[in-house]
């Protein structure tokens, strides 16, 4: 297994942020091979994603894959800083450029120099800022607030962003140009719900994890508790499941984390963000693992009767979701209107009137009748 982990006690702390990775989803296993290719490259790289995903991960392998990898990997949260500071931050100071200003300092495309800046929520930059870090990666050069002199640098830039820079650049929110900059390469990391293989890897981590820092002994997962987590949609992806992993540790009894012990929120995804991307559970292929792995622990706990089980769990919700139509349930199962009706009634979901269906069944005997 592939496992991502951020280094104990990172140089700069970001907003909420994933902090383990694994690889074992097929997208997952794309996504490192698409890695791999483009890591040895100068390129600047793109990297979009939801809150959590693990966009710092991809950053930090990036560059450990690359001709960098012995110099400095320097993160930044670009919405951490108010709009009068992030100038300094980026491109550094000299003393008394600015009221607070005591001494010198290097900007954080110098602090990366030789090595990679990470830049991430680059969306939040202003656009005043955003026309000096496109001079920045267009000449290779910085100038401190309140100097005139220029400093070279040689810095692989890369870039994250859980916002739609396109429709940003339709409102006037961000530069095109600076978009097609750092856009050279673009990496799209799925939310958690899209890669359900990779759910129980990371659980199972954050499980060791935790263990070890709370002093316990080994841990587990029972059955219906993986169940739950593979089922959930996880809206805060990454970040979420490893936070309802260490609550359920503090929670559990006997070393082994029930269903029960998994406190998951209500929250519900829209069919789309305002981003654009898709937010509401899975693909095609992704659906299919999680339709697996629910049957797969199904026939493990072997309740009888399964198929039928299945099959009116089905019907029942796909009959409540169309809102008790039953045309409309016929079309999203891709059954007739007849064979719907007669198995809604067969499991009482639908009550029909005693003469109204004595007259059907004498209408079909004279009708055999006649033929």
């Amino acid at each position: 297994m592939q496992l991502l982990t951020l280094p104990p006690s990172p140089a700069l702390a970001t907003s909420i942020r994933a902090t383990a990775q694994v690889f074992e989803d097929p997208k997952s296993r794309a996504l490192l091979a698409h890695l791999q290719q483009i890591a040895p490259s100068e390129a600047s790289v793109l990297i979009i994603g939801e809150t959590g995903t693990g966009k710092e991960l991809v950053a930090r392998h990036l560059h450990n894959l690359s001709g960098r990898r012995n110099g400095p990997f320097v993160a930044v949260n670009c919405g951490a800083f108010s709009e009068s500071l992030v100038e300094a931050e980026l491109f550094g100071h000299e003393k008394g450029a600015f009221t607070g200003a005591l001494s010198a300092k290097a900007g954080w495309f110098e602090e990366a120099n030789g090595g990679t800046l990470f830049l991430d929520e680059i969306g939040d930059l202003p656009m005043a800022i955003q026309v000096k870090l496109l001079r920045v990666l267009q000449e290779r050069e910085v100038v401190r607030l309140g100097s005139r002199k220029s400093l070279p640098i040689n810095v692989r830039v890369l870039a994250a962003t859980n916002v739609h820079l396109e429709k940003a650049i339709n409102a006037g929110h961000f530069r095109e140009d600076l978009y097609y900059r750092l856009n050279v390469v673009t990496l799209s990391l799925h939310g958690l719900r899209e890669r359900p293989g990779d759910i129980l890897p990371l659980s199972r981590h954050f499980i060791r994890t935790y263990s070890e820092r709370l002093g316990y002994g080994q841990m587990t997962l029972s059955p219906g508790a993986e169940a739950k987590l593979v089922g959930y949609s996880w809206p805060g992806n990454i970040r979420e499941l490893e936070n309802v992993i260490h609550h359920s540790l503090l929670t559990c009894r006997d070393g082994e984390v029930q269903a029960d012990d998994l406190r998951l929120s209500n929250l519900r995804l829209e069919r789309q963000d305002d981003a654009g991307y898709s937010r509401n559970g899975a693909d095609g292929d992704s659906l299919e693992q999680l339709l697996q792995h629910t049957f797969r622990r199904l026939c493990e706990e072997q309740p009888g009767a399964l198929h039928e089980r299945v099959e009116t769990a089905l019907l029942r919700a796909a009959y409540h979701f169309c809102h008790h139509n039953q045309v409309h349930t016929a079309e999203l199962l891709g059954l007739s209107r007849n064979v719907t009706r007669t198995r809604l009634i067969a499991i009482g979901e639908l009550v029909v009137n005693k003469r109204r269906n004595q007259d059907h069944e004498l209408d079909n005997r004279l009708l055999r009748l006649s033929i």
